[in-house]
């Protein structure tokens, strides 16, 4: 969960808005709806706490959907210090990327609702036509 926050962050720091009405200091706010942090999912998952009042985090419940997050993180903080700021958007969003693609095979592995499951193959589809499109672009920019 820290991670993906933390990658949030980076998308969140490129907007202006965002960047104006926040302090460098302050972790984003979770927008989420409350299934989404019910089940021990708090605000102690954000500061990287694994054991949250006798509940066991994401990152301990579902390590296949982890898996890889901390490498995706590091992949997109690199790839964001590009110079140019069309290139370090790219850059960052590849990794990014391929990191929901690692989530998406996740639940193809382990996830049983056709909802998700079609969800799953969507998101692989479009996330791997959208990462060729990105690497082609920056093939150009060299």
């Amino acid at each position: 969960m820290r991670t993906f926050l933390l990658s949030a962050a980076l998308v969140l720091a490129s907007a202006p808005t965002w960047a104006q009405n926040h302090s460098a200091h302050m972790a984003p706010a979770i927008d989420l709806p409350h299934i989404c942090l019910a089940n021990g999912a708090n605000s102690q998952a954000v500061s990287g706490s694994m054991e949250m009042g006798g509940q066991v985090s994401a990152p301990e419940r579902h390590p296949e959907l982890m898996a890889g997050m901390d490498h995706m993180n590091a992949e997109m903080m690199a790839g964001a210090g590009a110079s140019d700021p069309d290139v370090a958007f790219v850059c960052a969003m590849i990794p990014h990327h391929r990191g929901a693609i690692a989530m998406a095979k996740a639940e193809l592995d382990k996830g049983d609702a056709p909802f998700a499951r079609s969800l799953a193959e969507s998101i692989i589809a479009a996330q791997e036509k959208e990462i060729s499109e990105m690497l082609a672009w920056l093939d150009t920019q060299m």
